[in-house]
């Protein structure tokens, strides 16, 4: 069962703020790139300085990135900065944004669309007991960071990004009917992605949450869009906790996880692809990769970037893979998709193995280009981009030697791999825009009980 609650949150103080857009950020992941500077920058307030607060010279056990982040929250709190709510709540939290170019929807490109979604209190459940399921596989270098931020602050911050099956968007018109008329408590553009725009509302009408409530708790197989890390990370943090206090009840905050769930079939639902940039490889020229490509892709070459993204995308479900090295662009469409089983001959399921990102690593850059499965997973000479011009730009420059263009990930693909126990290659998904942090935060002390 999906057990939600709601909670009584913490939120920037509006009167405090001119524009609210200056304290909201990317989540904390996203913070690079020269990011955590340009939030600093924006506001002495801004939730940066809690979730990626700068390193200094110095740093030590007694004062460092997480006693600095706990000493702001609890300063901001004192300051009435930040307030905490009176009552529980539900929070609607609706994002606006013009339909980017390469997701999955048929809508067309620059069509205006509105991703809906609402945040609670989710009563945390191992993988194994099928309520919450991962899509990606998980890094232990980030779950050690934020823990130690978790157990500094005792608060969630960050919003983890969940997709839940409700086939007739039951919860999605509960809500709406629910802030209908009302203007919205924050209303924000955030920095980095500046065209798209955040809009929460607090519910705290027993009757509402209580329907809601009603329509989430026989749910299973919630799937982590964005943000394993930090489930993980409240998973480790609560048995710390049930540890330490071994009789606290059952409504205790700390075993629940702050997180924002999206309907399956919310239209504004978008994952966009995840192009991969190869960069300090000497082993093969462009003309022989695609020349050893050629015994399993059909190659075919393409005037420009654009109408090679459009023939791919015409050409998905015959797992289109771009390619570019300089000069023109290549599109590169499997010949049979029964070599899947014969090129990717490990124990994987059929829908696994044609995920266009697993032909890419699998087929693509270990057997085609050479690039060990090991370089891959660390990162080594591979580098991701959203944006398909950044590593055009790169390769243009001398600085990269080509890249691959991906289609996006289809929601249907990552459900089945989901239910089927397959977890996908890392960036296999980018799903958008991002839960922002700064919106609301939710303490998780082991003094804290939720209603």
């Amino acid at each position: 069962m999906a057990r939600i609650k709601p909670f009584r949150g913490v939120r920037y103080n509006s009167e405090q703020f001119d524009d609210m857009s200056v304290v909201v950020s990317q989540p904390y992941d996203r913070v690079r790139y020269g990011l955590q500077d340009r939030y600093y920058a924006l506001s002495d307030y801004n939730i940066v300085r809690v979730i990626r607060n700068k390193e200094q010279p110095g740093d030590e056990k007694a004062n460092n990135v997480y006693t600095r982040a706990r000493d702001t929250y609890d300063r901001w709190l004192r300051d009435g900065v930040l307030a905490r709510e009176k009552q529980p709540a539900l929070y609607v939290f609706h994002q606006t944004f013009a339909t980017p170019g390469g997701e999955t929807s048929t809508s067309s490109v620059g069509a205006t669309r509105t991703h809906k979604a609402f945040i609670c209190a989710l009563e945390l459940t191992t993988f194994d007991e099928g309520v919450v399921l991962p899509h990606e596989r998980t890094h232990a270098g980030p779950k050690v960071d934020r823990l130690n931020l978790l157990r500094a602050t005792e608060v969630n911050f960050g919003l983890i990004f969940m997709v839940y099956p409700d086939p007739g968007n039951k919860v999605n018109a509960l809500l709406d009917a629910a802030v209908a008329g009302r203007q919205p408590d924050v209303d924000v553009v955030e920095l980095f992605e500046k065209d798209v725009r955040q809009q929460m509302w607090a519910v705290t009408d027993p009757k509402v949450i209580a329907a809601v409530r009603a329509e989430m708790a026989p749910k299973r197989n919630l799937i982590i869009a964005d943000g394993h890390h930090r489930y993980e990370t409240a998973i480790n943090y609560r048995d710390e906790m049930r540890a330490l206090h071994p009789d606290a009840p059952a409504d205790a905050a700390f075993n629940y996880r702050m997180v924002t769930l999206v309907s399956m079939d919310d239209p504004g639902l978008t994952i966009l692809p995840t192009h991969r940039e190869i960069y300090g490889y000497e082993e093969m020229r462009p003309d022989e990769i695609l020349q050893r490509a050629a015994e399993y892709f059909t190659v075919t070459p393409i005037a420009s970037k654009d109408a090679c993204l459009a023939a791919m995308a015409e050409h998905q479900a015959e797992h289109a893979i771009g390619f570019y090295a300089g000069g023109p662009y290549y599109m590169l469409v499997l010949k049979d998709e029964a070599l899947l089983d014969q090129l990717i001959p490990e124990d994987r399921t059929l829908v696994w193995k044609s995920l266009d990102v697993s032909i890419l690593h699998r087929i693509l850059l270990e057997q085609v280009v050479g690039i060990p499965r090991e370089m891959i997973d660390a990162k080594d000479k591979v580098r991701y981009h959203r944006d398909p011009q950044l590593p055009i730009d790169a390769v243009d420059a001398g600085e990269a030697n080509f890249v691959f263009f991906l289609n996006p990930t289809l929601m249907m693909q990552v459900k089945t791999c989901t239910e089927m126990g397959e977890k996908m290659p890392a960036k296999s998904t980018d799903f958008y825009p991002k839960a922002i942090s700064g919106l609301v935060m939710c303490p998780v002390g082991a003094g804290e009980r939720l209603g």
